[in-house]
């Protein structure tokens, strides 16, 4: 099965800075891995990179059936849609109720059929564990109940590939523990997940192939459970 991410040799600028170097990366289908770093060393630059809001200088860079080197402007809506991005900071419409939030997405993404539209956001926030909560506002839920419903809207529309930055960042540990658990039923379901982490023992307690960002490069990562990396 042909990967949804293929990275060769990969150069990625930021502020015409290099970010990173010599990038080689595959995933496939329904595959979780973590890409863990200090803060700075490039692994927002790396997931921006792949729905092209960082771009590629150099080598060859392919997402799904787009190559980052060559994909024109008018294209990057279009792959944007097959992407699930999942932020730290929620970024949920606080007037709106969890269903129009919901709502606004498919709308903006061309679903017009009412009842359409009522039966995916029904699957998918009983996907999240939040089908009772479509009524409330964004403040009257939890850090951990936003972030299900973030989860939610980045499913809309079934998306290959979730992108998820930080996700448990402004999260307790036990909710960071139930928001990675979920992200980890989403891959067996067949969506790869890419995760940026500073979080160790998240990932020694829900282990993935694991990815290092540091001095300009991506390298594997083993984790080992009676040592500790700082990423501060």
């Amino acid at each position: 099965m042909a990967p949804v991410i293929d990275y060769r040799d990969v150069t990625i600028h930021r502020n015409s800075l290099i970010t990173l170097k010599h990038v080689d990366l595959k995933l496939a289908p329904g595959e979780f891995i973590y890409v863990i770093g200090r803060v700075g060393s490039g692994k927002s630059s790396l997931l921006k990179s792949l729905y092209a809001d960082v771009p590629v200088a150099s080598g060859r860079a392919r997402v799904l059936d787009y190559s980052l080197e060559s994909l024109r402007r008018k294209e990057i809506p279009y792959l944007r849609r097959q992407i699930g991005i999942i932020f730290q900071d929620f970024r949920l419409l606080i007037d709106r109720s969890v269903y129009e939030n919901l709502r606004f997405v498919l709308r903006a993404t061309g679903w017009t059929d009412r009842a359409s539209i009522d039966e995916r956001i029904a699957k998918v926030l009983a996907d999240v564990g939040m089908a009772k909560k479509a009524y409330k506002l964004p403040h009257e839920l939890s850090g951990g109940e936003q972030q299900r419903v973030v989860i939610a809207r980045a499913l809309l529309n079934e998306p290959p590939i979730i992108l998820a930055d930080e996700p448990t960042g402004n999260l307790d540990p036990a909710t960071g523990e139930a928001i990675v658990a979920l992200l980890h039923r989403i891959a067996s379901s067949g969506t790869a997940v890419i995760m940026a982490t500073h979080n160790m023992s998240l990932i020694h307690q829900f282990p993935a192939r694991t990815l290092i960002c540091d001095r300009h490069t991506l390298s594997p990562y083993t984790p080992q459970p009676s040592t500790s990396i700082d990423l501060q």
